[in-house]
C-alpha cells in the first residue's frame, strides 16, 4: 500500500529533462554549445517542414538524448541581473576524463567565458556564461556512498577551491580529445528566485521534492536522494516578482517514472492550487515567479 507521503513526494527516479533557452542570435549560442562544449545537433524541428529555410529551434545534445533546446526569439529583451529565471543549467558528465576534455576545449576557445570552479564535497564543479549570459555549470559528481550527511539527513556541501588547469591536467587523455566527451545530462538547475520560503513552498510542498541541503541563502531540494535536481537563491534578485519576458530561460523539463506520476503531481498542485496546463503527454505550470516547469513520463 503506498503510503501518503509517497504521495506527497515525486518518485525516486525522477531526473532532469532539456532545458529550454530563448536566444537573441541563434548562431552564436549554437556556436558556443556546439563548437566549445561539444554539444551535437541532436534535431531542428523546423527542418521537417517543407519551404523553412532557417530553423527557429535547435536541440543540442549527445547521441539521441537532447539536453539543451534553443529557441530563437530574437525580439525579446535581454534578461536583467536582478531579475527572476536561470542562475545555471548544470550538465553531469559522466567520467572526470569527459569533464576534463570540454574544460580543455573552453580554455583553447572560449576562456573569457569561465567564471569560477568550486569542489562541492558530493561533485567538482566549473562555472561558465555564455555569449547572452546565461550561467552554464559542467560537474561531475563523486560516488553517492563518499556523500556524508548530517544528523537529519540532509547532505553536506561544501565550496572548497579547485584549480582548472591542474583539473585538466591531471584527468584530459587523448582519447576524450579525440572524441566527443561521453554521455553528459542535464544534472540539475538552479534558478534566482525572488524568496527562498516561497519557493520552498512551492518546490517542497507542492511539487513534492526533498530538502538536502541550505547553504548561504540558498535551497537544494531533490528526488530520490540526489544532492539536488533544483537548486534556488537571491544572491542576485531578492525581492524579485514575477518575471517579465526575456531572452533566457524558456522552461525546465523533469521526467518523471510513468503516466501515474504525471497524473499523481497534476493531483497534487491542482490541489494546492497551481495552475496547470495538459496536452495529454504532460504537464506545464508556472512557479511563482513565472519560471515554466514542463512534466513528462520517461
Amino acid at each position: 500500500m503506498t503510503s501518503p507521503r509517497a504521495l506527497d513526494r515525486l518518485a525516486a527516479d525522477t531526473a532532469m529533462g532539456p532545458v529550454t533557452l530563448l536566444v537573441g542570435d541563434l548562431d552564436r549560442q549554437l556556436g558556443y554549445y556546439r563548437d566549445v562544449l561539444g554539444l551535437e545537433v541532436v534535431e531542428r524541428p523546423d527542418e521537417r517542414i517543407e519551404g523553412v529555410g532557417r530553423p527557429d529551434v535547435v536541440v543540442l545534445g549527445r547521441g539521441s538524448r537532447g539536453l539543451l533546446v534553443l529557441r530563437h526569439t530574437p525580439d525579446l529583451p535581454p534578461t536583467s541581473r536582478g531579475q527572476a529565471g536561470l542562475f545555471h543549467t548544470a550538465i553531469l558528465f559522466d567520467s572526470r576524463e569527459a569533464l576534463a576534455a570540454t574544460l580543455a576545449s573552453v580554455a583553447a576557445r572560449a576562456p573569457h567565458t569561465y567564471v569560477g570552479s568550486a569542489d562541492h564535497l558530493v561533485s567538482e564543479a566549473f562555472y561558465l556564461t555564455d555569449p547572452e549570459g546565461n550561467g552554464v555549470e559542467l560537474y561531475w559528481d563523486r560516488a553517492r556512498d563518499q556523500w556524508r550527511y548530517d544528523a537529519e539527513g540532509r547532505v553536506q556541501m561544501g565550496s572548497l577551491q579547485l584549480d582548472p588547469n591542474a583539473f585538466i591536467r591531471g584527468h584530459v587523455t587523448d582519447a576524450a580529445l579525440a572524441a566527443p566527451a561521453g554521455r553528459p545530462v542535464v544534472g540539475h538547475v538552479h534558478l534566482q528566485v525572488g524568496d527562498v520560503p516561497a519557493a520552498r513552498a512551492f518546490y517542497v510542498d507542492a511539487l513534492g521534492f526533498d530538502v538536502m541541503a541550505e547553504w548561504h541563502g540558498a535551497l537544494f531540494v531533490s528526488a530520490g536522494g540526489y544532492h539536488h535536481h533544483i537548486a534556488v537563491n537571491t544572491w542576485n534578485s531578492a525581492g524579485a516578482g514575477p518575471r517579465a519576458s526575456s531572452l533566457g530561460l524558456g522552461e525546465v523539463t523533469l521526467v518523471v517514472p510513468g503516466p501515474d506520476d504525471v497524473g499523481a503531481l497534476r493531483e497534487r498542485l491542482t490541489a494546492h492550487g497551481v495552475a496547470v496546463r495538459d496536452d495529454g503527454a504532460t504537464v506545464a505550470f508556472d512557479d511563482p515567479w513565472r519560471n515554466v516547469v514542463r512534466v513528462r513520463a520517461a
